[in-house]
């Protein structure tokens, strides 16, 4: 027993002293891109007090750090213009990691649920037709797995990927069709992380103490219950599959996730809210941060639950900087199928608010119409709306799903005429109008679009209870 205690004693010294392997996280990996024309950080486990020395191919200089007395280090490396590949190097004493075929170009952040996370394993046919010919190797790929942890973890089980058939196969399609749009437009190295998990709320990708600390948002999050096919606790999926990322440069994030809300639907907006500006705060700085609204579903609800959810996605791309909401209200062929199968054009939707909004590439009516206001002008109500220049165009006349009510809160059918940007709304059945509601159902798939194509998002002028 005596010799055992010793034993454990010198092995505590020497874990203590600092004896220990110089180690990477996953997320620096052979393969990775890493945000070019930046200050990128690369950093590790080591022996206490041993210096670090990190040289990039790119660079002459060598970039020194200390090991701290927990064993960390983290050092800031300079990059270029995009290009590659290079190498970066990773030395402390006599031990030294070499990572190869890295790639200076942009990273982004695919996260939500199931429909951004469903690729060809789900027999998506988009996906299927393009593996035979996916030859690009300046398109990397990070698949993180989905486990959920208590508390936050500092790495990852997984490694980047250089895009082939194979690794392409169980990616999210949209991550990897926005992939290829920025590579057409922008011909630079672009890197994929998709950090996605079927069927989950936007909880458990939210820290805990940002819940925790809102009674509103706590009483929601208690309302989400156990499955066995995802986990439902909050923070939990922050903490293992975002957490550990943070210290990685990206460009900014995509989001689709909103369908495990809907029963939860009067907060989310105050979620998302709390959700974005906790990323932002992990990665020091104003990501983008670009989501999809939830599709046309028939969730059998005797309320419209998801027209609500729908309406607190726009409250929360109208009140947060640097945000931007794409409607899909036109892009699904099964009312009664939750997951669309159309996602290279969901990918191309929210790439083209990337390449306005972030890359600065010009155009108009990039964006789908959102409502802006409205007034009443007789028996008429004329609504006005957010993102539109070049007017609005109802496609097979008449439009549907377009309704209009009275002070009496009965809504009736409704004739809408186009003059320019704006909408104009009158019924024979209401001769004193005061609200108006476009799309506002479960399922709506209306016919308003812009010029380009773009649905009008679904909208109602009133804040009555729906019946």
């Amino acid at each position: 027993m005596i010799h055992k205690l010793r034993l454990l004693t010198i092995l505590l010294f020497l874990s203590l002293a600092g004896y220990s392997q110089l180690r990477l996280p996953h997320v620096l990996s052979d393969n990775m891109v890493l945000q070019r024309n930046s200050t990128v950080q690369v950093w590790g486990w080591g022996r206490a007090a041993s210096t670090v020395a990190i040289t990039a191919s790119w660079s002459k200089d060598t970039v020194r750090t200390v090991i701290d007395g927990g064993g960390t280090w983290r050092a800031e490396l300079p990059t270029i213009e995009a290009g590659g590949p290079y190498t970066v190097s990773v030395e402390s004493g006599n031990q030294k990691i070499t990572l190869q075929n890295l790639l200076l170009g942009d990273v982004w952040l695919c996260s939500g649920q199931s429909n951004m996370e469903w690729g060809g394993e789900q027999n998506l046919k988009e996906i299927l037709d393009e593996l035979p010919q996916v030859n690009d190797n300046q398109i990397r790929l990070l698949q993180v797995s989905r486990y959920a942890a208590d508390y936050p973890q500092e790495d990852i089980t997984d490694s980047w990927q250089v895009l082939n058939a194979e690794n392409l196969r169980s990616f999210s399609a949209i991550g990897y069709f926005i992939a290829k749009e920025f590579r057409k437009e922008l011909n630079v190295p672009i890197g994929i992380i998709n950090a996605s998990w079927g069927g989950t709320p936007a909880e458990v990708w939210t820290p805990s103490y940002y819940i925790n600390n809102d009674s509103r948002l706590l009483e929601a999050s208690e309302k989400q219950t156990a499955a066995s096919f995802r986990p439902h606790r909050k923070g939990v999926l922050w903490n293992s599959m975002i957490y550990p990322l943070k210290n990685l440069k990206i460009s900014g994030a995509f989001w689709y996730q909103g369908e495990s809300n809907v029963g939860t639907w009067s907060s989310y907006d105050q979620l998302m809210q709390n959700l974005i500006a906790s990323w932002r705060t992990a990665w020091n700085e104003t990501l983008p941060f670009y989501f999809v609204q939830i599709a046309p579903f028939n969730y059998n609800n005797k309320t419209a639950l998801a027209s609500l959810l729908r309406e607190q996605q726009l409250k929360t791309v109208q009140a947060v900087p640097e945000t931007g909401m794409v409607v899909v209200s036109d892009l699904v062929d099964n009312v009664a199928d939750i997951h669309p199968i159309q996602k290279r054009a969901v990918a191309q939707r929210l790439a083209a608010i990337a390449l306005h909004d972030h890359y600065q590439k010009k155009g108009q009516d990039y964006k789908s119409p959102l409502y802006k206001s409205h007034e009443i002008k007789g028996k008429t109500i004329v609504v006005d709306f957010d993102f539109l220049s070049n007017g609005l165009v109802i496609k097979d006349a008449p439009l549907t799903d377009i309704y209009i009510a009275g002070a009496d809160q009965v809504f009736h059918p409704a004739k809408a005429a186009v003059q320019g940007n704006k909408l104009v709304v009158s019924s024979t059945e209401v001769s004193a109008p005061v609200a108006v509601r476009f799309g506002f159902s479960e399922s709506a798939m209306p016919n308003l679009f812009n010029s380009k194509g773009l649905p009008v998002a679904p909208f109602r002028t009133d804040n009555w209870i729906l019946k």
